[in-house]
């Protein structure tokens, strides 16, 4: 599967954007699919996962309340909703996706990638 995701941009702090990937093709019902940001220098950090079975958000506290993942009915296209934007979310966030439920918070878990969408916010 390929993934295509979108929605990044230059947004000013306190500022919201909601991000897009759209998987090419249908996928199955034991499908995860997930979003993970990386900032220059920094290793690649989880940021949230969703299938079928419901979904699941990163436990760090710089992200809590702030963002959220849906999808589709069809499991086609994720979102991430990103709200109260922070110049420290400035990263290229990527989406990923693996077969199976787990929802699972390692890069290494994920056997397909997208391009990655760059997301910068100002002070």
């Amino acid at each position: 599967v390929q993934l295509q995701a979108s929605g990044g941009g230059l947004v000013q702090a306190g500022g919201s954007l909601k991000l897009s990937c759209v998987a090419s093709t249908r996928t199955s019902s034991a499908f995860t699919m997930g979003w993970f940001r990386q900032a220059p220098g920094n290793e690649r950090e989880f940021v949230a996962a969703i299938n079928r079975g419901g979904s699941r958000m990163s436990d760090a506290d710089s992200m809590k309340g702030r963002f959220t993942i849906s999808r589709d009915s069809a499991m086609t296209t994720v979102y991430l909703e990103m709200t109260n934007l922070r110049p420290e979310d400035t990263a290229v966030y990527y989406c990923a996706a693996k077969i199976g439920l787990s929802r699972a918070t390692l890069g290494s878990s994920y056997a397909a990638w997208g391009q990655g969408t760059q997301v910068t916010v100002s002070s």
